[in-house]
């Protein structure tokens, strides 16, 4: 690596991570003007942890991300089986592209789609609406993660259960998905942080009482940054940082096969 290519490595993420590592920073300062740094304090995290909308907003969006969560590791999980293990069948590329479709779209263009949607069936917007779009978009990511492990599996152990008289459902429970567990925690870990950390798609879908963490903390921005959100904003970095990092220490690992 030359020098070159070094100084644009290093300038390219410091341009990334320099604002996130300065606002982790002045959300231990003790003043309360953010662009003024008054000493070290966590007076702040005692402030954001009194906040009832601000917690309320965070209980919001940890809820769905647990359910929608779940709800695309089921989905994706049962995707990736098909593509993977299913060969070739009528239809195979239209449902590969609805399923990692949502992957490449534009959030807006997500977000506008599904309300359309939820308006022309009558679902009131809220807890419900946010949780569909969510498992919705989260499904192709979840779907990627697991047919990666998939196409590295040892076919031989599954082909030997089968061989000795097991069923495919007893295959798939007690060898399949036993192999697949590091990366379907993994794709559920990487659905989580996706759901917690959305902003466009829960902004158009979610109703009164719906208000999500990321959605609370930009409208509280639009009305001047303060050093509480700077708290909260840590909080919330360092929560998605844990998931996607535990996300890709499972999926690099090597199980059996």
């Amino acid at each position: 690596m030359t020098w070159v290519t070094r100084t644009a490595l290093v300038a390219g993420l410091g341009f990334l991570y320099a604002p996130i590592l300065v606002l982790v920073a002045y959300s231990f300062n003790a003043s309360p003007l953010v662009t003024v740094w008054g000493g070290f304090s966590t007076r702040w995290y005692g402030t954001l942890m009194s906040d009832a909308p601000l917690m309320a907003a965070a209980w919001v969006s940890f809820k769905v991300a647990v359910l929608a969560s779940g709800i695309a590791t089921v989905l994706g999980t049962l995707a990736a089986l098909v593509l993977e293990r299913h060969g070739r069948f009528r239809g195979r590329p239209l449902f590969a592209g609805l399923i990692l479709g949502p992957i490449v779209m534009p959030e807006v263009m997500i977000g506008l789609s599904l309300l359309l949607m939820f308006i022309g069936v009558g679902l009131d917007r809220g807890l419900v609406t946010i949780v569909i779009a969510h498992a919705t978009f989260c499904t192709g990511f979840v779907a990627v993660v697991v047919a990666a492990r998939l196409r590295g599996l040892d076919r031989s152990l599954e082909e030997a259960a089968a061989d000795l008289g097991a069923p495919p459902w007893r295959v798939l429970t007690t060898v399949t998905l036993p192999l697949l567990a590091p990366a379907v925690v993994a794709g559920a870990l990487l659905a989580f942080s996706l759901s917690l950390d959305d902003l466009v798609i829960a902004s158009f879908v979610s109703g009164p009482g719906s208000t999500t963490l990321p959605m609370r903390l930009y409208s509280q921005v639009r009305l001047g940054v303060n050093p509480e959100i700077n708290a909260a904003s840590t909080l919330l970095i360092a929560l998605v940082s844990a998931a996607v990092l535990l996300a890709s220490w499972l999926t690099a690992r090597r199980g059996p096969g």
